[in-house]
């Protein structure tokens, strides 16, 4: 089936767009795409390679901490 995911944090749109999910493995798929374009948007922000290095998983999961992840079916 055909689903828009939104992530949505203090009122900005993150990401969104629409994913053919069927399975765990298209669910799984889904969210890579969003892991991706998150830690994309933080390697554009760091500064120096060494904070990139050493803060990239805790950057990209505080830029997703606290959104609104909205599914819906098309």
């Amino acid at each position: 089936m055909k689903v828009k995911l939104e992530i949505v944090k203090a009122g900005r749109r993150l990401h969104e767009a629409v994913y053919e999910i069927d399975d765990t493995a298209s669910f799984g798929a889904a969210w890579q795409d969003v892991w991706m374009k998150a830690r994309e948007r933080w390697m554009a922000k760091t500064s120096s390679v060494g904070d990139l290095m050493d803060s990239i998983h805790d950057g990209v999961i505080g830029e997703l901490n606290g959104t609104e992840i909205k599914l819906t079916k098309l």
